[in-house]
C-alpha cells in the first residue's frame, strides 16, 4: 500500500533535537527503515515538516516507523493511502469492465 506520511515536528523539541544531532538520526533510521519513493522537508504552520511517499506492505512497519519519530521529536504524525495515476487507470478500466 502506498501512504503519504506527513511529520510535523514541534519547535522545542525539534531545536533540542537538531542541537544533539538525534533529528539527523531520527530521520535516516526512517528514510533506512521505509526507503520512501519521495520525500520533502519544509515549514508548515511554523514547524518543521516533511512528508514522504512510501509503500508498505506490512503493517508492522509502521510502528517501527512511528515510534523512534515520536521518542526523539514528539512528531505529529498523519498518513493518509494515496494512488499513483496509473493505479487510478487500473481502478477505472476495472469499474467499467
Amino acid at each position: 500500500m502506498r501512504i503519504m506520511m506527513k511529520i510535523k515536528i514541534p519547535v522545542e523539541k525539534g531545536n533540542q533535537a537538531f542541537a544533539d544531532g538525534s533529528m539527523q538520526k531520527a530521520f535516516e533510521q526512517l528514510m533506512e527503515r521505509l526507503k520512501p519513493e519521495a520525500s520533502y522537508f519544509y515549514m508548515e504552520d511554523g514547524l518543521r515538516a516533511a512528508t514522504l511517499i512510501c509503500n508498505v506492505d506490512e503493517e508492522y512497519r509502521f510502528f517501527e516507523a512511528h515510534e523512534p519519530m515520536f521518542a526523539a521529536l514528539n512528531a505529529l504524525i498523519d498518513e493518509t493511502p494515496v494512488l499513483t495515476w496509473e493505479d487510478m487507470a487500473t481502478g477505472f478500466k476495472d469499474m467499467t469492465g
